[in-house]
């Protein structure tokens, strides 16, 4: 509203993406705009209104070139693991830790962890005994921590969202194509994995 009656006919209501949710969003158009009105929204992809182009095919990419926003992919990930890229001496794995849930208390005896958290807050510990976790750390959206061979180790999410993360193995730790929906799918898919061992 102009002089708080008048419509201002270069007003637009237009849709954008935040988090893959369309919110509706104000935007003054005045006549000498310096960048035309389709060119800019053509320009600036967060008012691209088709949300599919957004959105990443989860799979894993191994061991071709692969290149993607992490981020993203971190973020768009509902699995609570799921192989991203595996090649012969690293792989990649997404994560998505439920509010009060954890990874759950582990060792890798020969490799090493880097973790990175793109959303979400929790404690990680860490030690050379079950027994013994006397590194703790609180780690956050941004946060990146590594886990050395053989140290246990645990993520606990201490917070009221889902901690959305990346992590790399060298070398891999999961089977190629490895998609856990849930923290007992895991679990089973462990078990199994040491009775066929």
């Amino acid at each position: 509203m102009l002089n708080g009656s008048t419509p201002n006919p270069y007003y637009h209501y237009i849709n954008f993406p935040m988090n893959y949710v369309f919110q509706p969003f104000l935007y003054p158009y005045p006549n000498n705009c310096p960048i035309p009105y389709m060119n800019y929204i053509n320009q600036n992809p967060y008012f691209d209104e088709n949300i599919k182009k957004h959105s990443i095919n989860l799979k894993d990419y191994g061991p071709n070139p692969f290149a993607v926003n992490i981020e993203e992919a971190a973020k768009q990930n509902n699995n609570f693991r799921l192989a991203l890229w595996t090649g012969k001496h690293l792989q990649i794995t997404l994560m998505s830790i439920n509010p009060g849930e954890d990874i759950g208390l582990e060792i890798h005896p020969n490799l090493d962890q880097f973790i990175r958290i793109e959303q979400g807050q929790g404690i990680v510990k860490m030690g050379d005994t079950k027994e013994n976790l006397d590194f703790q750390a609180k780690v956050y959206e941004d946060y990146a921590f590594v886990i050395p061979a053989g140290k246990w180790h645990n993520l606990i999410n201490t917070g009221n969202v889902p901690i959305k993360l990346y992590s790399i193995y060298a070398p891999p730790q999961h089977p190629k194509g490895t998609i856990h929906k849930t923290k007992a799918d895991a679990e089973a898919a462990e078990k199994n994995h040491n009775q066929n061992s």
